[in-house]
């Protein structure tokens, strides 16, 4: 019997909740997955479950394969719950096809078909050996748990977020500069588990003069792997003294074709220690860096989403070009006058019609503070198209 037919309305909700049972465990690989997506499993036998996994690093085992594994014996004539359609390739693993044939399951029940042509194909193998599958259930909520990974197929380039704390008159700084601690702690410590999950954290020359920070993770209770400091100094300021500079994390600084070979003496030692690279980029009209050049540089080095911690000129940088595809605002409850420093700077916007505007995706009370999480107005609500050409891969990874 088709699992389409099974109990009506009782089915869909018993579907519900596997599924989210396997986003669930999807999201325990954040982080840690890149550049591949995040993948829950749950195999269930009756209303048991069986076998449960994800995956949890890129190179390593798939989460159909850890929930096959769990199971055993059990596998056979189960019900698969995954939230990405089943792998078709060989990349540094086999295909999950095969081992979800060889188990003997009987149904498998997707979230999200797989958008990488390279990987996708799963589904119309399963049915070829005879095995029922299902596609859709919760894939509003799989879009948008695996957004990075669906972002990178589409555009080929890193998936950007936007964060920002500020005053509730929108100030990120009074008139004095001084910003620390404009947020409380259970803010500050959700900013460190937002570094956590991202490849790379982007600051410009001002912040990094400034504020001198270190960039990197540091959480109470676990050890993190750390990201890509990225800094942005067109006219080579910062000095190598500058913390981001520290070795703690490998750090990439861009600078302009003609500020180069002065920043490179400059840092030469840290460069050849390898904890810093510099590289040059063109400079963009009115002299700032190309950001789009940046974004190029850094998908190439697997920079899959990358978070900005800059200050208002680099926020407006990404702004104007149009590269912000997600806003995380930490409002602070107080307020700091006109005399505040604001979160952009700049003639960016004339009239109210050429305002950017974003939908909430997310609200939540952090301590003292409001977390606002946003995206742009105009993102696409659906699932992308793939790409027409195939991309490599490892199993479902981007290019």
């Amino acid at each position: 019997m088709d699992g389409r037919d099974r109990g009506g309305a009782a089915s869909a909700a018993g579907d519900a909740a596997w599924m989210r049972r396997a986003l669930d465990l999807a999201e325990r690989g954040r982080g840690t997955v890149s550049p591949n997506p995040l993948v829950g499993c749950v195999l269930v036998a009756g209303d048991e479950i069986v076998g449960e996994g994800w995956h949890a690093a890129a190179g390593g085992p798939h989460a159909e394969v850890v929930a096959l594994r769990a199971a055993g014996e059990r596998a056979a004539g189960a019900v698969v719950y995954v939230t990405l359609e089943p792998c078709a390739h060989i990349g540094r693993t086999g295909p999950c096809v095969d081992a979800l044939l060889e188990s003997g399951v009987a149904e498998v029940v997707a979230a999200l078909p797989d958008p990488n042509p390279t990987a996708a194909g799963g589904a119309d193998m399963l049915r070829a050996a005879g095995v029922a599958v299902r596609l859709g259930v919760l894939a509003d909520e799989a879009a948008q748990q695996n957004r990075v990974f669906l972002h990178n197929l589409a555009t080929s380039r890193p998936f950007v977020v936007l964060k920002s704390a500020v005053s509730l008159d929108g100030r990120i700084a009074a008139a004095d500069g001084t910003s620390r601690w404009l947020t409380g702690n259970a803010a500050r410590e959700r900013a460190h588990r937002l570094r956590a999950q991202v490849d790379a954290v982007l600051v410009g020359s001002g912040t990094a003069l400034t504020d001198d920070p270190r960039l990197t993770v540091r959480l109470p209770d676990q050890a993190a792997t750390q990201p890509l400091r990225v800094v942005l100094d067109g006219r080579g300021r910062v000095p190598a003294t500058a913390r981001v500079f520290d070795g703690e994390a490998p750090t990439l600084l861009f600078t302009a074709l003609g500020a180069a070979s002065a920043t490179r003496r400059a840092l030469g030692e840290k460069i050849e220690a390898r904890s810093v690279d510099v590289v040059a980029v063109p400079t963009a009209p009115g002299g700032a860096l190309d950001v789009h050049a940046i974004l190029t540089e850094l998908y190439r080095r697997e920079v899959r989403c990358l978070l900005i911690e800059g200050g208002a000129t680099v926020a407006g940088s990404f702004l104007r070009a149009g590269l912000v595809d997600e806003l995380v605002c930490h409002l602070a409850p107080l307020l700091l006058g006109e005399r505040g420093r604001p979160l952009l700077t700049g003639d960016l916007v004339g009239t109210l019609a050429e305002a950017w505007r974003f939908e909430p995706v997310d609200v939540e009370v952090v301590g003292p503070d409001v977390l606002l999480t946003l995206a742009p107005a105009d993102r696409p609500q659906s699932v992308p198209d793939p790409p027409a050409a195939p991309v490599a891969a490892d199993r479902h990874t981007s290019p």
